[in-house]
């Protein structure tokens, strides 16, 4: 498992976030925007994305998408319409902007398969006893280049404990 402590997925990548700290600290609540305002800004991305000086773009809905869909639409989704949108943000700014998805329950919602080491979603009520493969439909299977961001502020750099706050993945493919 891959770990990351530093800030380079605050520059580039696709993150999935759910460190409340870590979102105030790279914007203010007017820069986040819906994922509706990124399907339908993906048309024509801006020249200067709204934080951290122009390189992120903060994203916040997904959660609700996944959650308001069966399991299996909710893989369709991601994969027919949720992935296109992130693959096109990428190719247009090169690799050289990060894409965060802001997932607030992430922590307790996204598990690994410690036997494959793939990241898996578990699904809101009422299919709570189910999992999406959220790495393999979102990555396209390249799960091992995702990393754990790790916020070290307070000196402890466990991978499972409460300082892992979400994943990175440094170029979709």
């Amino acid at each position: 498992m891959r770990t990351l402590d530093g800030d380079v997925w605050k520059r580039r990548g696709l993150s999935l976030l759910w460190g409340p700290e870590a979102l105030a600290d790279l914007a203010k609540p007017e820069e986040v925007a819906s994922i509706r305002d990124v399907f339908h800004v993906s048309r024509s991305w801006p020249d200067e994305l709204p934080s951290n000086g122009g390189k992120t773009l903060v994203v916040a809905g997904v959660e609700g998408c996944l959650d308001s869909l069966v399991p299996e639409d909710a893989e369709s989704w991601i994969e027919s319409d949720l992935r296109p949108v992130l693959v096109s943000f990428q190719e247009e700014y090169e690799g050289q902007a990060a894409l965060v998805l802001w997932l607030p329950t992430g922590r307790r919602r996204i598990l690994m398969n410690r036997a494959n080491e793939t990241y898996l979603w578990k699904c809101g009520a009422p299919f709570g006893d189910r999992q999406i493969e959220i790495g393999r439909i979102l990555w396209g299977g390249a799960q091992d280049d995702a990393g754990r961001i790790i916020d070290a502020r307070n000196g402890s750099r466990d991978p499972d404990g409460p300082t892992w706050i979400g994943l990175h993945h440094p170029r979709l493919s």
